[in-house]
């Protein structure tokens, strides 16, 4: 499930592969931008913002969200193109395909930020700011949680698993409110510890043991017993978001 770790490293690898190259193809699979060709350009920057990525190149920034399904892949041609490409970029023999991306748009570059203007402080990014992070998540005591924690205008680059996760380290329930936090500063500090440590690697890990099935606290672990306490996890699903915790760890 893409989140802000899995965009942070996904611009890392295009911006590996694509930065300082000039493009030699440029293939939009999106009807209001299929007439844009940006090839000529040199993209010189990628960058993400939450779990916003931009590549940036001429007077023009492409902007993409992988939503819950979407991927960038990339390398030395071939890489597979199937009919879930939205987009094909090309620098002689690297190619990266944007595939089921959630939102894909080309910006002019001068404006692109316009796009992420309404996100709160980026867990992983320079404008990264502690202080505000938690005076935003606890603005509104008596929001549930985790809905709290999934509003990227609060702080930038949670999704789903990570809201769970925090949830259960801070003791909390998903639909307990903020105000019931002891500490907001040390669950935000979490936050971005639990992100920027995950950052480098696809295998996200929140429990410090990167053993396979070992790796998450609760997320995806239903039925299964709590690493504390034993309990086992419960799961409701009828909700916008699923949702996991252990019903003795978490009040």
């Amino acid at each position: 499930m893409p989140e802000g770790d899995t965009v942070w490293h996904t611009a890392a690898l295009l911006r590996q592969h694509l930065a300082g190259r000039t493009l030699t193809r440029c293939d939009i699979r999106v009807p209001r931008f299929a007439t844009v060709d940006l090839t000529g350009h040199v993209v010189d920057e990628v960058l993400s913002r939450g779990k916003h990525l931009f590549i940036r190149g001429g007077p023009a920034s492409i902007h993409s969200h992988l939503k819950m399904d979407g991927s960038w892949r990339v390398g030395n041609r071939p890489a597979r193109v199937d009919h879930r490409a939205r987009i094909i970029l090309e620098a002689n023999e690297v190619r990266a395909v944007g595939v089921d991306l959630g939102v894909l748009e080309v910006l002019e570059r001068d404006r692109d930020a316009e796009a992420v203007a309404h996100l709160g402080p980026d867990l992983l990014g320079p404008d990264w700011d502690p202080a505000r992070a938690a005076a935003n998540l606890t603005a509104r005591p008596d929001r549930p949680l985790a809905e709290a924690l999934l509003d990227q205008r609060v702080l930038a680059g949670i999704g789903n698993v990570y809201c769970n996760e925090l949830c259960f380290v801070s003791g909390h329930l998903p639909t307990a409110p903020v105000g019931a936090l002891g500490d907001p500063a040390r669950l935000v500090a979490r936050a971005r510890d639990m992100l920027w440590l995950n950052r480098s690697r696809w295998s996200r890990c929140t429990t410090g043991d990167t053993r396979t099935g070992r790796q998450l606290w609760v997320y995806g672990r239903s039925g299964q017993p709590c690493r504390r306490c034993g309990t086992p996890i419960a799961f409701d699903d009828t909700g916008e978001r699923v949702a996991y915790w252990c019903p003795s760890c978490q009040r």
